[in-house]
């Protein structure tokens, strides 16, 4: 890395992608490239446990990469079919870690339930510096900790299905969660109380939700419906990346909503 005069910037270098000389991140000595082929080297092991690969893409003109895989198991929970998806994902810009995350899914509406569990982790991920190939080793473990973190999901759905809401408790949690300003613009008023109704709907409304009771699990998926399947009031360029973030790494709006119902 050089300066606009030509002097070298210690402590940091370019990560160029050979195949057409673009700067993919400006990162540090310490940096340790892995690529695609070794971050996602241990998945084809798993093919032989009825793993099958689903699709795979990159974001950010190949800044990150990532692949998605469906487990065999497919698991039933408070008496609903839940899928479990594992995500590899890695990135050239310095920006991240080689990471693999638990992603179970609601089969009846294709939400995303990844709760961060007390008990299990969801997500296992390492930085490019050291030894990678000790820590892909770690995480081709951690890997089969997946079916351990299904496991947890499914004593917890049936822990919130057995504990009941009042709608008192669905109106003052959907505030919490989109908490309107002090002193609100007329604008901002409106638009909060859009996205609260949209969450109430979802709620009391949604098809796949009749026969589920007035209960956290129910709560719980109807938030998981507006953070993923919501329309944002504004659209950002990277809106798609910033929800692909959010399955890996977990939404904050979910994880809010089941510390709200845990705490009742």
């Amino acid at each position: 890395m050089y300066t606009g005069d030509q002097e070298p910037i210690k402590g940091y270098k370019a990560n160029v992608r050979s195949s057409d000389r673009k700067v993919l991140g400006v990162v540090s000595d310490r940096y340790k490239v892995v690529q695609n082929t070794d971050a996602f080297s241990f998945t084809d092991e798993l093919l032989g446990q009825g793993v099958r690969y689903e699709t795979a893409g990159s974001l950010q003109e190949g800044r990150k990469v990532w692949l998605l895989a469906r487990l065999p198991k497919e698991y039933v929970i408070a008496g609903e079919r839940i899928s479990s998806y594992l995500v590899f994902s890695n990135t050239h810009d310095g920006s991240g870690s080689v990471k693999v995350a638990v992603t179970p899914v609601r089969v009846v509406c294709n939400n995303t339930l990844n709760l961060a569990l007390d008990t299990a982790k969801r997500s296992f991920s390492m930085i490019h510096t050291g030894n990678i190939h000790d820590k892909i080793q770690e995480a081709k473990d951690t890997l089969f900790m997946a079916e351990r973190y299904m496991d947890d999901l499914g004593i917890e759905f049936e822990q919130l299905r057995r504990q009941k809401m009042t709608d008192a408790q669905v109106k003052e949690y959907i505030e919490l969660l989109l908490p309107m300003d002090e002193e609100p613009t007329p604008t901002q008023s409106r638009n909060i109380i859009k996205l609260r109704r949209d969450m109430e709907q979802r709620y009391y409304d949604a098809p796949d939700l009749q026969k589920v009771g007035n209960n956290a699990y129910r709560f719980i998926n109807a938030v998981s419906d507006f953070a993923t399947h919501s329309t944002p009031l504004r659209r950002t360029a990277n809106y798609k990346e910033n929800l692909f973030a959010r399955t890996v790494d977990g939404n904050p709006l979910i994880d809010k909503a089941y510390q709200l119902v845990k705490a009742a």
